[in-house]
């Protein structure tokens, strides 16, 4: 399971964050380092930490990706058909972005706090969870939705799902692809709580 931090962020901060492990023990975590890139909403001069969004396959992101995708298969016993990624804010965008170029790697993705547009298109039905902050000030909830709603149609979802918990609500998928909203009153931050949904979500496969 891969976790991306958000722009500005960095791999310990994700993992304190996040502890995944202690919510399941039997996956292998990785918490890559993103390097100082331009941000597309903050941090124009790229003095922080972030990841690189756009297609292009010489991205040095998604080249390390690879790289480092190809060490832990050969270092490590990993279930080639459960690998997943999340990831915060920008991370969250390139967690798409991954959806959309290296999609058939992974079983499903869970995005928080992140939008795409410009790649919609590229993406095939997987299953995913989104989480969106009702009054998130950076990446807007319009664009969110915009976003999970298209997936959702994609993912042949049905109209009205199933609520799981106060936030969060199961979309049933006729093609298989069964895919979680977290719609929670907050910003931009992203809440602890979510953690368990994640992960109860991605042991579901």
């Amino acid at each position: 399971m891969f976790a991306f931090h958000g722009h500005g962020g960095t791999m310990q901060h994700a993992y304190l964050g996040r502890k995944f492990e202690e919510l399941w023990a039997d996956a292998i975590y990785i918490y890559p380092q993103g390097l100082p890139t331009p941000g597309q909403i903050t941090d124009k001069e790229g003095k922080k930490n972030g990841w690189l969004i756009d297609t292009n396959e010489q991205n040095r992101d998604l080249i390390f990706f690879d790289t480092l995708l190809a060490h832990l298969k050969k270092e490590y016993q990993v279930d080639k058909d459960k690998i997943f990624a999340t990831g915060h804010s920008n991370g969250g965008s390139f967690t798409y972005l991954l959806w959309a170029t290296r999609g058939d790697i992974f079983k499903a993705f869970a995005p928080t706090g992140a939008a795409a547009f410009k790649t919609l298109h590229l993406m095939k039905p997987k299953p995913f969870f989104h989480l969106v902050g009702e009054k998130d000030p950076l990446v807007k909830p319009t664009w969110q939705k915009l976003t999970y709603q298209a997936l959702l149609k994609k993912n042949k979802c049905e109209a009205v799902g199933k609520k799981i918990n106060e936030f969060a609500t199961l979309y049933p998928s006729s093609n298989g692809n069964n895919s979680i909203i977290y719609n929670y009153p907050g910003g931009h931050e992203y809440p602890q709580e979510a953690n368990q949904v994640i992960i109860d979500f991605f042991k579901s496969f």
